[in-house]
């Protein structure tokens, strides 16, 4: 993988074809009757977006993360034939990825003990503190976050899951989702603080 990253995640399609039928329908056409240079082209395309959505939850671990790339992508075409066209293909496969990265930190969290409840204003950062904060800086102080909680976040605020959908993903109740997520917010607004 190359060492830029796009750690947001925004993933683009190709553009369409002046002769009226998608490039991306094309290509997919094309990965699923398995040529090499197809799906060389479409790891191309989504691979580096793919990369930053894992490295937003595995940031300090490369290996792992070249390895989720993998199986996603291994999953993606192997599973292109169940692509509907339905929907933005982009967001199919971001659902793959965040499938694939959740299954593998359900795997290593252990957290089957109810917590005590953050309250909404120990969580709570005034917004000019935030916007003082680059994207890369907020990103940078996510990633200090212990897995559990980075994980939460990122599914809570990134993914737009709701607690019910991150309990389920992560195998936790739902009052350790909110949990998470309010220890998350609540050591976020302290790094905050600090950088001031």
């Amino acid at each position: 993988m190359s060492q830029s990253i796009n750690i947001t995640g925004h993933l683009s399609a190709p553009e369409r074809s002046s002769t009226g039928h998608s490039e991306l329908s094309m290509l997919i056409r094309d990965c699923i009757a398995e040529s090499p240079s197809a799906q060389k082209k479409l790891y191309d395309i989504y691979a580096p977006a793919a990369y930053g959505i894992i490295k937003r939850y595995l940031y300090n671990n490369d290996a792992a993360a070249e390895e989720l790339l993998n199986d996603s992508f291994y999953k993606i075409l192997t599973r292109l034939n169940q692509y509907t066209f339905s929907g933005a293909f982009e967001g199919w496969i971001r659902r793959i990825v965040i499938n694939t990265v959740t299954d593998h930190v359900r795997k290593n969290i252990k957290d089957d003990q109810p917590h005590k409840e953050v309250q909404p204003e120990d969580a709570y950062v005034q917004s000019e503190s935030v916007e003082k904060l680059s994207h890369k800086e907020l990103l940078l102080l996510i990633q200090t976050l212990p897995d559990a909680q980075r994980t939460v976040f990122n599914l809570f605020v990134f993914e737009n899951y709701s607690h019910r959908e991150i309990a389920t993903l992560l195998n936790l109740n739902e009052n350790n989702s909110r949990w998470h997520l309010n220890d998350a917010r609540r050591r976020l607004k302290e790094k905050i603080v600090i950088m001031k």
